[in-house]
């Protein structure tokens, strides 16, 4: 039997499981307003030797360490926040697949508020 649709703060009757217009337009509001503060890939430290590190990285490590496909993304395990010795340190990378990178990791991140408590996974 499906469940029965609730009701938005704004008054509008929204399906079981789906989000009010209102809601998705907050949300697309709020990622405008933290992306314009946000320094560009460059000044965050992902230059031309990033890239070179990287596809070095990746041809070790082409397993995904979460679900073991094919890996496109080096991940910093605990994020570096600008600090440049986290950024550069090999330890503290992992090779993910970009969905796990974008769904996985990002959830973990948001539910686990001490990064550094997440493990490396091996390939």
């Amino acid at each position: 039997m499906p469940r029965p649709p609730h009701i938005c703060a704004c008054g509008r009757l929204v399906p079981h499981g789906e989000r009010c217009s209102c809601q998705k337009e907050a949300d697309r509001a709020r990622k405008r307003r933290h992306d314009a503060k946000r320094p560009s890939a460059r000044e965050r430290g992902y230059t031309t030797d990033w890239e070179k590190e990287r596809a070095a990285f990746l041809l070790c490590h082409p397993c995904c360490a979460i679900c073991g496909a094919v890996a496109t993304v080096v991940d910093h395990i605990t994020p570096h926040r600008g600090n440049k010795a986290l950024f550069w340190d090999r330890y503290n990378w992992q090779a993910l697949c970009k969905p796990c990178h974008d769904r996985v990791k990002q959830r973990q991140e948001r539910h686990c508020k001490c990064a550094s408590q997440m493990t490396k996974l091996a390939c």
